[in-house]
């Protein structure tokens, strides 16, 4: 784990990164979490970025084969934001992906990635032995079984990587319901997390007064 991992997250320090969120892989037996699930986490992820002013980075592994494009809803909730394609397994060896990521300046890492052992944990793991602090989404990245699951966890764990999933993220980022962003990630928590949502309406209109 980096010297800055203690920092908390800010809209001003990190960046999102979302790698291989495509048709194709969100069908290839994912069993640990529900497909809707997945992809509602996903744009809670996306849609918050765009909310704070992230900078977002997008990736595809082999889009016009199997793996298909990335699913529409993302690239529609994103606009604007380019989608790397690559054929190299771990993104982190691609260095289209990894330039992308020195541009954006930021060296606080959201991550999230179909499927969890693959596409999110090497990728993970490479970019926080480069000395950057890694947030691994799990609520929004998915796997084959629960034994994937924990291997995945527990690697990211042992290599620094911090486990999280999106709605603390998304509490962390936005730590004060009086701040300029309470009411559009209030609504977008609404959106997403209903339960979550009940009470951050309570709040956010509040702050809008």
């Amino acid at each position: 784990m980096t010297e800055h991992v203690s920092e908390p997250l800010t809209p001003n320090n990190a960046a999102l990164l979302l790698i291989d969120h495509q048709v194709g892989t969100m069908n290839f037996g994912i069993s640990d979490i529900s497909a809707m699930e997945l992809k509602n986490q996903t744009l809670l992820l996306a849609e918050s970025a765009r909310a704070f002013g992230l900078p977002v980075i997008l990736t595809a592994s082999n889009p016009n084969g199997p793996n298909g494009p990335l699913f529409p809803e993302l690239v529609a909730a994103l606009p604007g934001v380019p989608v790397i394609e690559r054929l190299i397994i771990n993104s982190w060896n691609d260095p289209s992906f990894v330039e992308a990521v020195k541009k954006t300046g930021r060296k606080k890492l959201i991550m999230a990635g179909v499927s969890s052992d693959v596409c999110l944990t090497l990728p993970a793991v490479s970019a926080a032995r480069d000395g950057y602090d890694v947030y691994a989404v799990i609520d929004a990245s998915g796997t084959f079984s629960q034994h994937a699951l924990m291997a995945s966890m527990f690697r990211m764990s042992q290599a620094g990587v911090v486990i999280a999933n999106a709605t603390m993220l998304v509490s962390e980022l936005l730590a004060d319901w009086s701040s300029k962003y309470a009411e559009p990630i209030g609504k977008i928590l609404s959106a997403r997390v209903p339960n979550f949502g009940f009470v951050a309406a309570g709040f956010y209109h509040r702050a809008a007064k």
